[in-house]
């Protein structure tokens, strides 16, 4: 089916569906990424245009959340490629990260430091298992790697964490 063939209302209909229901947590997922507000607000925007293209090309092989991660991170990775990219300061502190739309009941600034501080290929499974909810099924098809790889990746970062926070949980008395 063509970019044309589904009537502009109705195309219009789903991707508006679509952005209420997963805006606020891809937008989160690409500030998690580029620790930019304004770039996680521009990959979200190009996540949702480029999705908006590909309308009559999703066969519902994964659900709209993977399929929706899947190409945010794929933005996030070209925006991170770029030559600008390399030349720009984008540290950010934790205080300024969005608020997530549920926040957790104890938060604390520690953990996510821990996560953030990972290399890509560890944070990248820890958020998306932990932060966005996924199976390992739905993360391996997102990020375009064996299911093994996933497992794999979320061992080794629950170990480094593991290290890092050992003494962070307990109240000294």
């Amino acid at each position: 089916m063509d970019f044309a063939a589904v009537p502009c209302k109705v195309r219009e209909e789903r991707i508006t569906r679509l952005m209420e229901r997963h805006g606020r947590e891809l937008k989160r997922l690409c500030f998690l990424y580029l620790k930019d507000l304004s770039l996680a607000e521009d990959a979200a925007q190009e996540t949702f245009l480029k999705a908006y293209k590909a309308l009559d090309s999703f066969r519902g092989e994964s659900s709209e959340k993977t399929w929706l991660t899947r190409i945010a991170v794929n933005v996030c990775r070209d925006m991170q490629r770029s030559a600008w990219w390399r030349h720009v300061d984008r540290k950010v502190a934790l205080e300024s990260l969005p608020e997530p739309s549920d926040p957790p009941e104890t938060p604390d600034p520690t953990v996510m430091g821990e996560i953030m501080a990972l290399s890509t290929r560890h944070r990248e499974v820890i958020l998306l298992r932990y932060y966005q909810e996924m199976e390992i099924a739905d993360i391996a098809t997102a990020l375009s790697i064996p299911e093994g790889t996933v497992k794999s990746r979320l061992g080794r970062a629950r170990e480094k964490l593991a290290k890092k926070l050992e003494r962070w949980y307990f109240d000294e008395e």
